[in-house]
């Protein structure tokens, strides 16, 4: 009987259980209502802030793309490309590019062969050999572990003499053949010592006095020899069939000799993809800007009053005036036509891009194809474009000859012959160069280009403790410190509802000990009442 009415409600007939439920219920809603507002502010914030930082991604992903391809660069062209193919090099301005080329000759690599053998395993000889080649010579040798085609082979491939040995199968059996580098410079001979077996002179090979007429030892399959190209009428030599020291901005392949034939190289502007590039950019730029402006705008932007979003809008406003290039043209987006309007937005001046095209398109050109260039005609920038980040850099005590010798960036260069190459240390690190003649300060410019900016823009806003980096650290400690309050508030409602239960629960308990004491003495009244009569 004492469970049951102290069952909630049950003494006192009143629903304490439905009691108890609204009042937690009334307790906890605007505490919920409260964490749930701000979670959901915060979850607006960090998806704004997400959209955003993919929105730049995107737009410098975009713009590097199209640069990379190459469509905004002036092109390399060939009268002939089954004979000669060129492509310009990044940062290159080949913009008046006119050259006549003959091909005389390919690079070959020198390549013999031996007699055929009845297989790869067959027995040759045992005995001393020396492979010179143009790295110097190498003792060869063969004993009763690699007697034979292959054990040759590997011992010529693991001298690490610059030549390829390999042992190939034809309808007469096997044979080795070795293989070296392009170029006249690069033959190699193989001699045996006279004590040596036998068998190992059918594999010398001098081609000082080889006669193709009575070979005594290896046959000649091909002969070294550099390519021999005569440009603009003066001829000359290269040890490679791909090469981008002959004409300036240009990366040449030769593809099969023609003499008697000239070919043309010139160039191919591409000024309608700049323009249209121009007006991407800016529309891009533009819906950019509009994104940004919709997530802080007074009221009601996501991230109003953001100090990183308010670091990107800076960074992207100074866009237009920042210099891109210092090829002597126009430097910055501005000088060509692009303009800031009074809503902050970008529009193109048509004419003014039009008419900047028609009178300095290698100027144009160099905001989205930018260079590097050296202050001193006695420095040769030897790595290409790319390999050291955009900025100045100061070179100094430069002493042409090999070895070279000098400091960039403040650091002793690494030395590699006549060249000199940055120290990793150096903020200038993936710089080389060679210098032309003793020097004693210079310095390289790296330019920026359109990509460049933008890229470094994406990249300090996302860099560790960087506007956007910091935003969203921020973002994701609200969003741990809004599910620990709401763990707290769910602790302590649910503390509060226990009371409420305790507390309506004695209550019953008490009303229904009072109910009992009246009912008790209803029932002694009606006993004296009766007694009386």
């Amino acid at each position: 009987m004492t469970s049951i009415a102290s069952t909630l409600g049950v003494g006192s007939g009143i629903d304490t259980a439905t009691l108890v439920e609204q009042l937690a219920a009334a307790s906890k809603k605007p505490k919920e209502d409260l964490i749930a507002k701000r979670e959901e502010a915060n979850s607006a914030k960090i998806s704004a802030l997400g959209n955003i930082s993919s929105a730049i991604d995107s737009f410098a992903s975009a713009l590097s793309s199209l640069i990379s391809g190459g469509s905004l660069f002036t092109q390399a062209t060939s009268s002939d490309t089954g004979v000669v193919a060129a492509s310009a090099l990044a940062g290159s301005r080949i913009g008046n590019l006119s050259v006549q080329m003959e091909v005389r000759q390919l690079a070959a690599a020198q390549s013999i062969a031996s007699g055929s053998y009845a297989g790869a395993t067959s027995p040759i000889g045992q005995g001393q050999m020396t492979l010179t080649t143009a790295k110097g010579s190498f003792a060869i040798t063969v004993d009763a572990a690699n007697d034979s085609l292959a054990g040759l082979a590997r011992a010529i491939n693991a001298a690490g003499a610059g030549v390829t040995a390999s042992v190939i199968q034809d309808t007469t059996g096997s044979r080795l053949v070795i293989k070296g580098a392009t170029g006249a410079a690069q033959a190699f001979s193989l001699s045996v010592d006279p004590s040596a077996d036998a068998g190992l002179q059918a594999f010398a090979f001098d081609p000082a006095s080889y006669d193709a007429g009575n070979p005594s030892g290896m046959s000649l399959a091909q002969a070294a020899q550099d390519a021999i190209v005569r440009v603009d009428g003066v001829e000359v030599t290269r040890t490679s069939n791909s090469f981008s020291d002959l004409v300036p901005g240009v990366k040449i392949d030769l593809r099969k000799a023609a003499a008697g034939t000239v070919i043309t190289i010139g160039s191919s502007r591409p000024t309608a993809a700049i323009s249209q590039a121009v007006s991407d950019f800016v529309a891009a730029y533009n819906e950019l800007k509009s994104m940004l402006d919709a997530a802080t705008a007074a009221g009601a932007g996501a991230l109003r009053g953001d100090v990183g979003l308010r670091e990107m809008q800076r960074q992207l406003a100074k866009l237009p005036t920042t210099v891109l290039s210092s090829a002597g043209g126009p430097a910055t987006l501005a000088e060509i036509g692009v303009r800031t309007q009074r809503d902050g937005t970008l529009a193109v001046d048509g004419a003014r891009l039009a008419s900047i095209l028609a009178s300095d398109p290698d100027g144009v050109e160099a905001l989205f194809n930018p260079g590097q260039t050296a202050s001193s005609p006695l420095i040769r920038i030897v790595s290409p474009y790319g390999a050291v980040k955009p900025g100045t850099y100061t070179v100094s005590d430069l002493v042409a000859g090999d070895p070279a010798s000098g400091k960039i960036g403040g650091f002793l260069g690494v030395v590699s012959g006549s060249q000199l190459s940055s120290s990793i240390a150096a903020k200038s690190k993936g710089l080389v160069i060679e210098p032309l003649g003793n020097l004693a300060e210079g310095t390289i410019t790296v330019d920026l280009g359109l990509g460049g900016a933008l890229q470094a823009i994406r990249d300090a806003l996302r860099a560790s403790g960087g506007p956007l980096a910091t935003t969203q650290a921020r973002l994701a400690t609200e969003s741990k410190t809004i599910a620990k309050d709401r763990e707290k508030m769910e602790t302590r409602e649910s503390a509060y509802h226990d009371q409420l239960v305790r507390q309506f629960t004695a209550m019953d308990s008490r009303v229904a000990a009072f109910k009992a004491t009246q009912s008790y003495l209803d029932q002694q009244i009606k006993m004296w009442t009766s007694g009386n009569n």
